[in-house]
């Protein structure tokens, strides 16, 4: 049997047609289809010229689709072939057009064409992000019944790199930050011989505002981005889909140790980094304002109403949630490559930043008429 092969002649009634003889099949080792392609171009864009596939010995879906496209996918009265082939082209033509949804997608604005796509990708992030959280309780009701099962080990050793561990960057910010507020506000608060207030506004900025979210920052740029990278990179060097084969729960192993952990310490983190941000608005207030330790320590109590603590115990547990959740979330969602870990990694730190932020002007409102 020939290989695909084509030629020119004349019909019975003189007009100019194209045979097509041999195998037109991929099985014939022979056949390029790119070269006949290539070849049989300008013959596809005469539109008075008549085709004949009656002779063909064999045709397959690869060749039919090629003249499909060269017919500009439409087979008419000009085109002579066998029942068995017209059957082929007829599943063909209904198929639908591989680039139907991306020619529909061109013709929309580019704009609106970036909208939909952040959109979409916005959607998904928050689906996955809700399955983790569903997959989360559903390993905490496990551990209620089967409190053996809880990873001390792991929770334990997260609090210690995600708390204990990050005392002194927060201490030295946290002081810095209480330094520039305290000398700043002194300046004016002097002008109008309201001195005392530096307390309050100290007390209350620092506690409720300030001191949350400085350490959710901190947390999120040191321990999430931590979290976010080891997770990665355990997605890129496959050990995750090893505990998935062993039939380990990722999220029991991965996950709650490092939510928990970072939950349960960022409170404690929270007015470690308010205690030294005061300490440094108290010395500064001292300096500028004459105002004493003594008096400071003992004014401050009457600000910082256990209202006010409470509000700030709230704001570290679900911020310290927040940017575990987040930072677990983007270190599933790493592909097996460099270049996704490290995008990964910065999402989640800016991701995380963005959400406290947002949250914190939620419990703003929320609590504005409460301990003020």
């Amino acid at each position: 049997m020939a290989d695909a092969i084509f030629h020119i002649d004349a019909d019975e009634t003189g007009r100019k047609r194209v045979v097509l003889t041999g195998r037109w099949s991929l099985r014939a080792a022979n056949n390029d289809f790119g070269a006949l392609q290539h070849q049989l171009a300008s013959l596809f864009s005469d539109p008075f010229l008549q085709w004949d596939l009656s002779k063909l010995e064999q045709l397959d879906s690869a060749a039919a689709a090629m003249l499909l496209t060269g017919w500009s996918g439409k087979v008419d009265a000009r085109i002579a072939l066998k029942p068995e082939h017209a059957a082929l082209f007829n599943v063909l033509t209904a198929l639908p057009a591989k680039d139907s949804k991306a020619a529909r997608q061109e013709a929309l604005p580019r704009w609106w064409q970036a909208l939909w796509a952040s959109w979409l990708d916005f959607t998904q992030h928050l689906l996955d992000f809700l399955a983790l959280s569903g997959s989360l309780t559903l390993e905490l009701l496990h551990l209620f019944r089967h409190p053996r099962d809880i990873p001390w080990k792991e929770i334990t050793a997260n609090m210690v790199k995600g708390g204990v561990m990050a005392l002194p960057v927060t201490a030295l910010v946290g002081a810095m930050i209480g330094i520039a507020m305290s000398y700043l506000m002194a300046l004016q608060l002097r002008k109008f011989g309201a001195d005392i207030f530096i307390i309050n506004i100290l007390g209350l900025s620092i506690t409720r505002e300030l001191g949350p979210i400085l350490m959710s920052v901190l947390v999120a740029g040191r321990s999430g981005s931590a979290m976010t990278a080891q997770i990665g990179v355990m997605r890129v060097t496959e050990e995750i889909d090893a505990l998935t084969t062993m039939g380990v729960s990722q999220v029991l192993r991965l996950v709650l140790p490092k939510v928990l952990g970072l939950t349960l310490v960022a409170p404690m983190l929270l007015f470690w980094t308010a205690l030294w941000a005061l300490i440094g608005g108290m010395v500064v207030a001292y300096f500028q304002l004459g105002i004493g330790f003594e008096f400071f320590i003992e004014h401050l109590p009457r600000v910082l109403k256990p209202a006010n603590l409470t509000i700030a115990l709230i704001k570290g547990v679900v911020f310290g949630l927040l940017v575990a959740l987040i930072a677990c979330h983007f270190g599933l969602r790493v592909k097996p490559n460099t270049e996704s870990l490290s995008a990964s990694t910065t999402a989640s730190v800016v991701t995380a930043i963005t959400v406290v932020i947002l949250v914190d002007a939620f419990f703003a409102i929320a609590t504005r008429s409460i301990g003020i």
